[in-house]
């Protein structure tokens, strides 16, 4: 079985070899080749010492050396190198409490996570393959190397990486695994909020974002997102739903393309529904107002796993909004632009339409051809170029001051209003008619 290794990192092999030192590409570098797949990266591992790596290149930086790992820089590309080591016990579900180089290439591959990860490779040897990581590659399954319950006791964070490959790869989970899984979730709530979000992230933006159902559950959801257990347990039988607000939640991830913050609008976007549920006479559920308590929801649980603030207010505020039904009209669709934001319209038309597609099938069509002539609409306010914001008025307030009119909150109250007229009729941005139109409401507020 042949890879082809690109030139840079033969490079660094055959001059690890050079000088009496194994050397091999390792890891999901390898799983993708097989699989046909362009690698994002490459990682080699050797039997020489971090020291040694050093010497060998001139030009390396020390990424991760206290675990061996040294990053070799070939021009403008970097090549992390790490020596053979075996972990010693772990004691926090994450770091090992020390580190001891080997010579042993078995004993390196025996401490990583799953058999698909743990193959390497160089054109002297072919593909070193100790735990049939090539055959679970072809069965489409996701199997710990060893046994799971050391590997997860090792590093919870794996179980999630578990759900995730399977998420990427549309693979099965085998067995075991599976059940190691349920026997340590628990242990997932020592695990930083950071590394939970990468790894929930990279889940949400995969292939097969409906792979969280797995996490729900292997008990995933349960320790580091709850609240997606409580959409779980949710119905809300209606004429538009026949799902839980969880399994809706699951059709909407799939039905909406694989942006990140698309991708965690649809997750987080009806969050509040359970904490806001009535149930009528003849067993009909409503949520009132649950947009608004999902958007408060969706901001906690951003903080709490630690997403940047441009992300998190992206994610709210479509939340917030996504149960706005503009009037498919012009109007409408000016004033549903300015209330959501120029920057996240064409975003909140694919939460509306992913929205629709995980409700009941019999609302598909009327819903779906209102959200098209929305969009149409759209189209046709960017080509003319309405106004559709403050930024856009074709006054500010500096010109209302030079007019005459005093600065404050008042001022800001005209600004507004000149706004909402354009918005109404988009063709009075004119200067001197909002001139004219500011002196006149501020005429009117003194009086």
């Amino acid at each position: 079985m042949k890879i082809a290794l690109p030139q840079k990192v033969k490079m660094i092999l055959d001059q690890l070899e050079a000088h009496g030192y194994e050397g091999y590409a390792v890891g999901g570098c390898v799983r993708d080749s097989l699989m046909g797949r362009e690698p994002s990266d490459w990682d080699i591992t050797t039997c020489a010492s971090p020291a040694s790596v050093k010497k060998l290149f001139p030009h390396t930086v020390d990424t991760g050396i206290a675990h061996g790992t040294v990053t070799v820089l070939m021009g403008r590309e970097g090549f992390e190198v790490t020596t053979y080591r075996i972990d010693g016990e772990y004691e926090d579900s994450r770091h090992p409490r020390e580190v001891t180089y080997t010579s042993s290439l078995e004993e390196d591959l025996k401490r990583r996570d799953f058999t698909i990860n743990a193959m390497a490779y160089n054109e002297r040897e072919g593909l070193v393959d100790l735990f049939e990581g090539c055959r679970d590659l072809e069965e489409g399954r996701v199997r710990c190397v060893g046994d799971p319950q050391e590997r997860f006791s090792e590093d919870a964070l794996r179980m999630m990486r578990a759900v995730r490959f399977c998420a990427q790869l549309g693979f099965s989970l085998e067995e075991n695994t599976a059940g190691a899984v349920k026997d340590q979730v628990s242990s997932l709530g020592r695990i930083s909020a950071e590394r939970v979000q990468t790894e929930l992230v990279k889940l949400l933006v995969s292939p097969n974002p409906g792979e969280l159902r797995r996490a729900w559950e292997l008990g995933i959801t349960g320790v580091v997102l709850p609240e997606f257990d409580r959409m779980m347990e949710q119905p809300q039988n209606s004429a538009h739903h026949i799902y839980s607000v969880g399994e809706h939640t699951l059709k909407t991830l799939e039905a909406v393309p694989a942006g990140k913050v698309l991708r965690l609008a649809m997750l987080l976007h009806d969050t509040g529904k359970p904490e806001i549920a009535t149930r009528d006479e003849k067993g009909i559920y409503h949520f009132r107002g649950h947009a608004a308590g999902s958007a408060v929801i969706a901001g906690r649980v951003m903080k709490r796993l630690k997403f940047d603030n441009y992300t998190a207010s992206r994610v709210c505020r479509l939340v917030k909004n996504h149960s706005l039904y503009p009037s498919a009209d012009p109007e409408g669709v000016r004033r549903g632009i300015f209330q959501v934001g120029e920057d996240l319209f064409p975003d909140f038309l694919e939460v509306k339409r992913a929205d629709v597609l995980g409700q009941h099938p019999q609302v598909w069509e009327k819903k779906l051809l209102y959200l098209d002539e929305l969009k149409k609409i759209y189209g046709e306010i960017l080509e003319r170029g309405d106004c559709l914001s403050l930024k856009k008025l074709a006054v500010t307030g500096n010109d209302l001051i030079e007019a005459g009119m005093k600065p404050g909150r008042a001022l800001g109250e005209i600004l507004n209003r000149l706004l909402d007229e354009v918005l109404a009729c988009p063709e009075k941005n004119q200067r001197d008619y909002l001139l004219e139109e500011g002196r006149r409401l501020a005429a009117r507020a003194e009086e």
